[in-house]
């Protein structure tokens, strides 16, 4: 098992290249061994191209050796005909013997059948190696098949006494008639930031932070793909001639009512605000077919999502201003804390566990 073990880390590790480039699909890693030496490997990297058993397959140069060799795979492998053929065909016609799988897929289209096919075929299947390690890899793929919502991250930066904004005559100077932030953090805790939208599909913001702040939602300080910008606009209040209505980007904005006409790259969902807004948005998520979500603001969006408990990991930083006055941080429990130094700030990564 250790030598099992050993070899789905290497799975893991291959698979994170993937993170931001995968979705919908799930990051995977694959890993062929023969005689304790690794003769092939790769990962996922977009959907739509080769999936890792491939790319593994694909990078042994001696073929023959497949027929005496262990394939390890984070992820069950597929069995059903998408973008790209079923996997366990390709281990299955190159005779690998063993397979070892780290997790089974909770997609209905697999969910075990992969493991199925392999061994109604003769193949001898190991799996759960490494499991909660291969399910914490994919928390946003199993968190949008198993709860059909979008895994949760919450953000925000915080001043040492505990306010995110300050009092508004603060953000007030003779010179700053635009509309931009007021920053709590110092550079390198705003690049992280920006690397983590392009890590996940989409982010949201609150109506009064789009209207305070105009935000552009991008990932301008590092390279990747820009999210899906999610706004709620209950009454429609900002302004059009803001950076979220440039159609740049794809824009989700959450209203009672459409008043503007749709753009190519502009959807507006009519949600109820006297119901759940947390439940109607993630669903409303859910039907786009997004896995995860950045909610960064502002406060009221954040308690919104707090309170109904739709939350999965919070990302909290803190900073070594302090304001005395202005708006308090989010309400919300500190637990199950991971606590990082980003240079002067203070990162926390709390864990909302079932």
């Amino acid at each position: 098992m250790k030598l099992h073990e050993k070899y789905i880390k290497r799975c893991i590790e291959l698979a994170k290249n993937g993170l931001g480039t995968t979705y919908p699909n799930p990051m995977v890693g694959s890993v062929i061994v023969y005689e304790d030496q690794i003769i092939g490997e790769g990962w996922h990297k977009k959907a739509g191209e080769p999936h890792a058993e491939v790319n593994a397959i694909n990078a042994v140069k001696d073929k023959s050796l497949l027929k005496k060799a262990t394939i390890y795979v984070s992820l069950e492998p597929c069995s059903h005909f998408g973008k790209t053929p079923p996997c366990c065909d390709l281990i299955i016609k190159n005779k690998i013997p063993n397979v070892v799988v780290g997790t089974v897929d909770p997609n209905i289209k697999v969910a075990g059948n992969g493991i199925k096919k392999l061994i109604e075929a003769g193949a001898t299947v190991s799996v759960g190696v490494l499991e909660s390690e291969c399910y914490e890899l994919n928390k946003r793929f199993f968190t949008f098949h198993e709860k059909k919502r979008p895994y949760i991250i919450l953000k925000w930066a915080e001043t040492k006494d505990g306010f995110i904004a300050p009092h508004p005559i603060l953000r007030e100077t003779e010179n700053d008639k635009e509309k931009k932030p007021f920053w709590i953090t110092n550079t390198y805790s705003r690049q992280l930031v920006h690397k983590w939208r392009t890590e996940e599909p989409a982010i949201l913001v609150g109506t009064q932070t789009a209207v305070d702040d105009n935000p552009k939602l991008d990932a301008r300080d590092w390279f990747g793909n820009n999210p899906v910008r999610l706004v709620i606009d209950q009454n429609n209040r900002i302004p059009k001639d803001h950076n979220l209505f440039n159609n740049q980007v794809k824009t989700i904005l959450f209203s009672k009512s459409k008043t503007t006409v749709e753009k190519e790259n502009t959807i507006f969902e009519v949600i109820d605000f006297e119901l759940n807004i947390a439940e109607q948005i993630t669903t409303v998520l859910y039907q786009h077919q997004i896995q995860s979500v950045i909610i960064e603001g502002g406060r009221q969006t954040l308690q919104t999502f707090i309170d109904a408990n739709l939350w999965d990991e919070a990302r909290i930083f803190i900073g070594t201003a302090s304001f005395k006055e202005g708006t308090k941080a989010p309400i919300i429990t500190r637990k199950n804390i991971e606590k990082h130094a980003v240079y002067t700030d203070e990162l926390l990564i709390l864990r909302n566990h079932d």
